[in-house]
């Protein structure tokens, strides 16, 4: 037999949480079952390749759009390269059992990783595979105590509801490994060489998205790698956007459509997605809805104070790169195309623009790590409902109003939070746009109002001063570790 051999990555970094429990499951004494899942780009296959690299790895990746047959062929293929047997490349077979079978005769003993990529594709996104997996676990794999089977999928969708919740797998020895983006201190390892406000400029546009960070981290700044990957004749960030929608997402156009009308717009509410889609608002959208929301594309926010069945139950674009795809790459494409940036791309980036869509980025990134901001202000251990605050009459009356970020906590304290990104110091104009806004919420005589002030560079003398702020929040906390 011939694994697959895999070079020590010397400069991996990040997620070791996830690496030691690997480890853990790999030192075992039994035969396991590994199921990771992610978005693509997000680094799955150098985490588990990198972990398990001393063991004897055997790898078969899906291949999008082929045929069950033509899957089986080149799993057999793959087979046939491992063990150095060219007849098996030539032998026909009608099933996966009948694969798994196969495979099984060579892994009985010995320390094995058995390793399927992108197994919706395998799979044909059906429950198949996974069926058949079941015999062949039962009977031969799991007999022998140094044997890891992996599954692992782009499409977060298919993993959890065909693999992580199918019947053929319940009660089987199985780990669950929901991939995500990096954290901030995660990047600012990876970023080693990057000061604070570049580390977060690269999150807020790119997301912690390991391979997306490669191209902003070799040139001089963070700005002229971007505007150079972004802005370029054939660059990477210019076609990254296709190649998602031709990956896991490709099976159903209406993702696509999903994300193209909320790129018109800061969100929409369900009612305004079915009729810009044409379609009824029933179990077909909530699944599409859902799938999205499980690939980190979308999310779905509701008024802190309501339920998840609220009517004001809002969708806004998630992912950190489809937002600045579509505010600063598409309107330019023709421009892209022809070449007009050629010497001078950073002239497609307006900086006063960017700037303030950096503050939108950042009023996201606070809602989506509260909990970071419960740690940095020492009430993680009370109970609390966290996110904006806007309700039916603020839409009407000034749809423009919302309170960033709000946290309705169980010791009969309101922490409500002004958001700010800035080239610069904050100053006491946002006293006056504070106040404005206090004097809409309701909470104001029911409980103890704790206001916060979360900005990048701090508040300017003027402002510290007048005391307003009960706390003010900067870069270095949310980037240092012990809050994460």
């Amino acid at each position: 037999m011939k694994p697959k051999t895999i070079k020590l990555k010397k400069n991996f970094i990040g997620r070791e949480f996830e690496y030691e429990r690997l480890k853990k499951i790999g030192s075992s004494d039994e035969a396991n079952i590994i199921i990771m899942y992610g978005r693509r780009r997000v680094g799955k296959t150098e985490l588990l390749e990198q972990t398990f690299r001393d063991r004897n790895i055997l790898k078969f990746e899906g291949i999008e759009s082929l045929t069950e047959k033509a899957q089986f062929a080149n799993a057999m293929s793959q087979l046939a390269d491992y063990t150095e047997e060219p007849l098996l490349a030539k032998t026909v077979i009608e099933s996966w059992r009948e694969f798994f079978m196969i495979l099984s005769k060579y892994t009985r003993n010995g320390t094995w990783t058995i390793y399927l990529e992108e197994l919706q594709w395998l799979a044909n996104y059906k429950d198949t595979l996974v069926s058949e997996l079941k015999y062949v676990w039962d009977n031969f794999f799991r007999q022998n105590p140094n044997l890891i089977l992996i599954l692992c999928g782009s499409s977060p969708s298919f993993m959890i509801d065909h693999v992580l919740h199918s019947k053929a797998l319940y009660n089987r020895s199985q780990d669950e490994f929901h991939l995500k983006e990096f954290t901030l201190p995660e990047m600012r390892k990876f970023l080693k060489n990057r000061n604070e406000k570049e580390v977060m400029d690269a999150y807020l546009t790119i997301g912690g998205i390991p391979e997306y960070l490669k191209w902003v981290s070799t040139e001089s700044s963070v700005f002229l790698n971007l505007c150079k990957n972004s802005f370029l004749s054939g660059c990477f960030f210019a076609q990254e956007y296709e190649r998602i929608f031709t990956s896991s997402l490709s099976k159903n156009k209406h993702y696509k459509e999903i994300i193209e009308i909320l790129s018109k717009r800061k969100f929409a509410t369900r009612k305004e997605l079915t009729q810009a889609l044409k379609m009824s608002s029933g179990g077909t959208l909530s699944s599409l809805l859902q799938d999205l929301e499980k690939s980190g594309l979308i999310t779905a926010y509701h008024p802190f104070n309501l339920g998840e069945k609220t009517l004001l139950k809002r969708y806004s674009i998630e992912d950190n790169y489809l937002q600045f795809f579509f505010k600063f790459i598409d309107p330019l494409k023709k421009n892209i195309s022809s070449g007009a940036y050629l010497r001078n791309p950073q002239s497609a980036l307006k900086l006063d623009s960017y700037v303030k869509w950096l503050g939108f980025s950042f009023e996201r990134f606070c809602r989506k790590y509260h909990y970071v901001i419960a740690r940095i202000l020492q009430f993680a251990a009370v109970n609390y409902q966290s996110g904006a605050f806007f309700n039916k009459a603020t839409d009407e009356e000034n749809p423009g109003y919302q309170l960033d970020l709000i946290f309705d906590r169980s010791d009969n304290v309101c922490t409500v939070c002004e958001i700010k990104y800035l080239n610069g110091k904050v100053g006491t104009n946002v006293i006056n746009e504070m106040e404005k806004k206090l004097s809409i919420f309701p909470y104001t005589s029911k409980k103890t109002i704790h206001k916060v002030l979360i900005c990048n560079e701090g508040a300017d003398e003027n402002l510290l001063k007048r005391a307003y702020f009960d706390d003010v929040i900067t870069l270095p906390q949310l980037i240092d570790p012990r809050n994460w």
